[in-house]
């Protein structure tokens, strides 16, 4: 463009409003230094995004992109357009005027406004008085500009590929801890890969103690963050305009651009390459990011195949376990025994010992001189490897175009649909009158009394609605307390028909409405396993919310732990019925429960030593498609019985209760506590402890096969036990505390594996 024009979309009181249309190339806003250009964007064929872009095109043509609005959701290129609304609102309709993406201001009622694109390559809605109503800004994509800040309400998402431009797998976000880190966050896994998960945050020189969560990248090419983070670019000082990019060819490189089964390599003189490893071919021409498949059917049979070095390389994270001490030959024949894919070997100086990674997956690969670790791939004897790895560089232009599903799709028979519309309008509007007599006639007949009330519910749900004065009564003025925990105190109570109960004063927030309170109290009721405590009733009265259960005669796991009452059967049948219980919450009850919190403390004893599973219905109840909601954004659970998958704010799934139940199984075992650690190693008069579960694998590996049960079990059982079930409880109880939450087992097949010993 010879002329830098810049574009105003001014909105009277009168006018309709002012638009910008997906069919005029030429209803482009440039910023005043023709720096920027925003408008509808070719994303595919007949598909456009609402983008802005640096106004001079690479050599190829295209464009850099720096922000979308509708990235996820392009629209048509016929009569689709961006609107400024008398409300103060941007929103985007495709051809059948349907809003595809609105920019949601909090501020409305303004008069007139104005939609401006700055130098600085942001786009701001202002009032008359230059008040900002909505500014790009606020919401990045995948890139940030020159004093543009990402902040906790915000963050950077990878495009999908070099040539769609929708929400890929890679986020740079803050973190609960306040920590800045890098996600995977793909439909198959999801992992942090910076910083350093297995590294404590402050030994990489991160701070948790600043919870304004900002981050700002400046004009000289300098990153700063409130966790203490900070990097510059190579060309650092002030002049040319630089971007800070979370993709392939930005400033925020990223491991596992070339998808899995695949290795970046990276050259200074020609950039980043990507490879398939032998045996393994790319799985789609057209794109990286699929990785690489192999071109020969995996098994399990040792004796089909070998293994193949490749120094300086590695793959990050997924693995089976990490081996410590072990040789290069031990190593291999663990990987076989585990049918993994391939491992790891690397040497260690600090520690002067090597460790051996078994991989179940190959993500994140790179190859890198100064690496000092060795991957060992298994390839089947018959593969014959006598060339190295050829790499293919990145094509980071964007010169292919590639077929998008629309938002909008073709729509007919117009009169027909304002006709149905109007007509259910007005039956709309008649059920409304009817619902509103009816609530009138039930309030002005008093059907809706308390006392009814509580007989409706007792009816429905099948227990009983106390008041707060019985429970008051039956506990003789809440006097005999037997439990005390994170969600409440628990009260030894006698009820009006002689029952002994166990009664539960929660700790929740009043402001709870005793209709959401019902609701999650008749789901904990309709709940019914011989392995978990049965509820009997409730009391939803002013403030007080209390839950009445059945009374557990021998108490809980860890009082029957601490007084060393548990011979070895009955610490087997223990585990084999918690088991049976927590696999009915996560796979066999209509509504998924997920527990959060299995301990000792939450497992009770009836009179023959019975467990039944206490407390799972007070963690949210979940539904089947949501792992990641935000019902989840808090750490719960208890320290020492926590999986990782609650520190790095992962997906909560069932392996996070499987994984406390493989610590409570080893606690009931050794009886050992695992918050207060495993004295391990006296250096220099000093004691160091570790976790333990570590120190039960260390045992494991350390030990001969024969004497490793017995230098683990709690020598109060004696020597009179089953060693063979003993064994199967432990190796178990390993499987569950896998640091991957993909190698840990389901609850199904735990009551499998460990029934599978008394048969």
């Amino acid at each position: 463009m010879g002329e830098v024009v810049q574009m105003l979309l001014r909105l009277v009181e009168k006018e309709q409003g002012s638009s910008m249309s997906a069919e005029n190339p030429d209803d482009v806003l440039i910023s005043p230094s023709g720096m920027f250009s925003a408008g509808f964007y070719r994303v595919g064929q007949n598909a456009y995004c609402f983008a802005i872009w640096f106004s001079k095109p690479c050599h190829d043509g295209s464009h850099t992109i720096v922000w979308m609005a509708n990235r996820d959701t392009p629209v048509n290129g016929r009569r689709s357009k961006l609107s400024v609304l008398k409300t103060g609102n941007i929103i985007i309709t495709d051809a059948g005027q349907f809003i595809i993406w609105t920019s949601n201001n909090t501020v409305r009622d303004h008069s007139w406004s104005q939609l401006n694109l700055l130098d600085s390559g942001n786009l701001v809605l202002q009032s008359l008085v230059n008040d900002t109503l909505w500014q790009s800004f606020d919401s990045p994509t995948d890139t940030l500009l020159h004093e543009q800040p990402l902040t906790q309400h915000n963050r950077l998402v990878s495009a999908r590929s070099q040539t769609d431009y929708s929400s890929g797998n890679y986020k740079l976000m803050y973190d609960y801890d306040n920590v800045l880190r890098l996600v995977l966050d793909s439909p198959e896994t999801s992992s942090i890969y910076w910083p350093d998960s297995t590294v404590l945050d402050y030994l990489q020189g991160r701070t948790r103690y600043n919870d304004s969560r900002i981050a700002v990248f400046d004009s000289s090419g300098y990153f700063t963050s409130s966790d203490k983070v900070e990097f510059q670019s190579a060309d650092f000082g002030r002049g040319p305009w630089r971007r800070l990019t979370l993709d392939f060819d930005g400033n925020l490189r990223i491991h596992g651009i070339c998808g899995p089964k695949s290795i970046c390599s990276y050259d200074p003189s020609s950039g980043p390459k990507c490879s398939c490893l032998p045996g393994f071919k790319m799985k789609n021409q057209a794109d990286w990011k699929d990785g690489c498949e192999p071109e020969f059917n995996l098994s399990c049979d040792n004796h089909d195949f070998k293994f193949v070095q490749f120094h300086h390389t590695n793959f990050f994270g997924y693995h089976y376990d990490i081996l410590r001490n072990h040789t290069l030959e031990e190593c291999a024949k663990a990987c076989l025994k585990l049918c993994c894919i391939a491992f790891q070997y690397r040497y260690f100086p600090k520690d002067g010992a090597y460790r051996c990674y078994q991989k179940w997956e190959l993500r994140n690969g790179y190859h890198y001189p100064s690496y000092n670790g060795t991957l060992y791939l298994k390839l089947p004897k018959s593969f014959q490897y006598n060339k190295p790895v050829e790499g293919l560089k990145l094509n980071c232009s964007i010169n292919q175009t590639k077929q998008l599903e629309r938002a909008y799709h073709k729509r007919t028979g117009y009169g027909s649909l304002e006709i149905l519309i109007w007509c259910a309008s007005v039956i709309g509007l008649l059920e409304l009158i009817c619902v509103i007599l009816v609530f009138s006639f039930l309030y002005k007949t008093g059907i809706s009394s308390n006392a009814s009330t509580r007989g409706y519910h007792a009816a429905a749900t099948g227990f009983k609605q106390f008041t707060y004065a019985e429970l008051k009564t039956a506990t003789r003025g809440f006097s005999e307390e037997i439990g005390r925990g994170g969600c409440g105190v628990v009260y030894k109570g006698v009820l009006s028909d002689q029952r002994i109960a166990a009664i539960k004063v929660l700790n929740i927030e009043v402001n709870q409405a005793e209709e959401e309170f019902l609701a999650e109290a008749s789901t904990i009721g309709r709940v019914n396993h011989m392995n978990l405590i049965e509820m009997w009733g409730y009391c939803a009265e002013g403030k007080h919310r209390l839950l009445v259960y059945e009374y557990m005669e021998n108490g809980s796991l860890a009082r029957n732990l601490m007084s060393n009452s548990l011979d070895w059967k009955k610490r087997f049948d223990i585990a084999v019925g918690t088991a049976k219980g927590l696999a009915y919450l996560h796979e066999e009850c209509l509504e998924w429960v997920l527990h959060c919190d299995v301990k000792p403390q939450n497992i009770l004893l009836d009179s023959n030593y019975q467990p039944k599973v206490a407390d799972f219905g007070l963690s949210k109840l979940l539904n089947r498609d949501n792992l990641k909601g935000p019902s989840f954004s808090k750490i719960r659970g208890t320290r020492g019985y926590m999986a990782r998958e609650w520190v790095y704010n992962l997906p909560i799934t069932s392996k996070v209760d499987i994984y406390s139940y493989g610590i409570v199984i080893l606690e009931m075992v050794t009886r050992r506590n695992p918050t207060n650690g495993i004295p391990a190693v006296e250096t220099s008069g000093e004691i160091w402890h570790q976790k333990l579960e570590a120190w039960v694998k260390g045992k494991k590996n350390g030990a001969a096969a024969t004497s490793w049960v017995e230098e683990l079990i709690d020598p109060a059982m004696g020597y009179d036990y089953d060693r063979n079930k003993m064994e199967n409880l432990l190796e178990v109880a390993i499987k569950c505390t896998e640091a991957e939450r993909h190698a840990r087992p389901s609850m199904s097949k735990i009551v499998q594996l460990l029934q599978s010993a008394t048969q």
